[in-house]
């Protein structure tokens, strides 16, 4: 198993998470609750989207077979996805629809549902992130290495159930400014491997003589 593969694939999870700027969404979602109900909305809203992302990173592939749509076009226009994605991290836009998102579903849901709408999808578990693993599980083509890509997911989402349950003394550490300054840095990275994306993409459909 390609150890570099995996680490990439840890970053970009990661990245898409977003935890940073989540740990906000999420204190502004779950405002009047307990401490206790804090934790199980999140383990709730993280579940979902872990078994969310693992089965796009089983039938991703399966389904855009269905589509008659080839993994290098998908390679190229989910890159394309995710570099318009780390443009809104760079530039402090993506926080504000995400916001936007979650005021809606706060008017329309009761609270028990917050875990999963807007939690899991579309905070989490969004095009973007789906974007991610269809083009991930591209280089996870084996049985192992598919089960390499299914430990990353679990991974990432553990550590992002407990970025939620201390939220609220991560958001207090980290400030305005630490956390603006984070998630610039995480729209760099996921810039550079967006780039990167497009480029295997690109090889795919233009293979060279």
């Amino acid at each position: 198993m390609n150890f570099d593969a995996l680490v990439n694939a840890f970053v970009t999870i990661i990245v898409m998470f977003d935890p940073p700027g989540l740990v906000a969404i999420f204190l502004g979602l779950t405002t009047g609750m307990t401490r206790a109900q804090r934790i199980q909305v999140a383990l709730r809203g993280t579940a979902t989207a872990a078994v969310i992302l693992i089965v796009f990173a089983l039938a991703g592939s399966a389904i855009l077979g269905l589509l008659g749509i080839s993994l290098g076009a998908f390679r190229i226009a989910g890159g394309l996805l995710l570099f318009w994605i780390a443009f809104e991290m760079i530039f402090e836009k993506r926080g504000e629809r995400r916001e936007k998102s979650a005021e809606r579903a706060i008017t329309r849901d009761h609270i028990s549902n917050v875990a999963v709408f807007p939690l899991a999808i579309p905070l989490i578990a969004g095009p973007g992130a789906i974007s991610a693993i269809i083009l991930l599980a591209g280089s996870f083509a084996g049985p192992v290495q598919r089960l390499g890509l299914i430990g990353v997911i679990v991974v990432a989402s553990v550590l992002l159930f407990l970025s939620l349950v201390v939220s609220d003394r991560l958001d207090k550490l980290l400030g305005n400014t630490g956390r603006i300054i984070l998630t610039r840095l995480l729209g760099v990275v996921l810039a550079a491997l967006s780039v990167q994306f497009v480029v295997d993409g690109i090889k795919q459909v233009f293979p060279t003589a």
